[in-house]
């Protein structure tokens, strides 16, 4: 395989790692995650299962995305990839409003207490990055990624689960997403880590404490 060669397949690979861990799968794959890890969550009943997967999908995905074609005709966003936070305001602003409808929706749910906290930790997550796009492009991937590790960490320590494969995976699929958009220059490294360590630690403590 020649350089170009190389820099081509490298150049897909950050592309697709960056569409699959897209920010707006984030809520629905961290849903999945506590729905199906070997703890009591697990053993909700289907029914529960599908309705709580419905209400993220929908809310937190196909609305959001639903926007985005709209968005792009008006101009407000000139690519799909929205480069600039200029681009990113409104799309942000949409979906942080439907994250709080989501935990309207599931706070008055008789649900267990950390799958509330967890949308409710999606929710503090997304309004402070929206807040931060005003002034800066921090990276909305690289949130997802940290969110996604705190969440596996004290899914693990508040159900004394050893969840050793799970949280392996997150931090590979962690180093691949932040790997992937330094390698497309969508972000500087400290755009990255920023994003990476806002995550972490604003999901872990609300999931920690709430």
């Amino acid at each position: 395989m020649t350089k170009s060669n190389k820099i081509k397949f490298a150049d897909k690979a950050a592309k697709i790692i960056s569409i699959l861990f897209h920010p707006l799968f984030i809520p629905l794959y961290g849903m999945i995650i506590i729905l199906s890890a070997p703890t009591l969550f697990g053993y909700l009943p289907a029914s529960v299962k599908r309705i709580l997967l419905t209400i993220v999908g929908i809310n937190n995905l196909i609305i959001p995305m639903l926007f985005l074609p709209y968005f792009k005709y008006r101009g407000i966003i000139k690519s799909w990839q929205m480069e600039s936070k200029e681009e990113r305001v409104l799309p942000l602003v949409i979906t942080n409003l439907f994250y709080l409808v989501s935990l309207y929706i599931f706070w008055k749910f008789h649900l267990p207490f950390f799958i509330k906290s967890f949308v409710l930790a999606a929710a503090v997550v997304s309004t402070l990055v929206t807040i931060i796009n005003f002034w800066w492009k921090i990276s909305v991937h690289s949130v997802g990624a940290g969110s996604m590790v705190a969440l596996v960490i004290i899914l693990s320590l508040s159900m004394h689960s050893p969840l050793i494969l799970l949280l392996l995976g997150t931090i590979l699929i962690a180093g691949l997403v932040l790997s992937a958009r330094l390698w497309l220059n969508s972000h500087n490294q400290y755009e990255i880590w920023a994003g990476f360590f806002l995550g972490l630690f604003f999901t872990g403590m609300t999931l920690l404490f709430y």
